[in-house]
């Protein structure tokens, strides 16, 4: 029973992971302007789609905004102070 139920989650995962590739590529066709928006730059697509194709890029993209995010918060900071 517990070899089928790791079995399903790594199915899950893995279908996860090819759904979440396919919205990936759809930002593709965003401009870099509405990219920057969401704290994005094409270059962070292109090596988020790099991984194995199990791997889920959306992981890695949050990774990428969330720095660059919190770079920026950083930096208003340190011009206020």
């Amino acid at each position: 029973v517990a070899a089928v139920v790791r079995v399903a989650g790594s199915l899950r995962s893995f279908l996860r992971a090819v759904v979440n590739r396919r919205q990936v590529n759809r930002l593709c066709h965003l401009s870099d302007h509405e990219l920057a928006d969401i704290d994005l730059t094409r270059t962070d697509l292109v090596v988020a789609m790099r991984g194995p194709i199990g791997i889920d890029p959306t992981v890695r993209l949050s990774q990428f905004a969330y720095e660059r995010h919190s770079v920026s918060i950083e930096d208003a900071a340190r011009q206020v102070g």
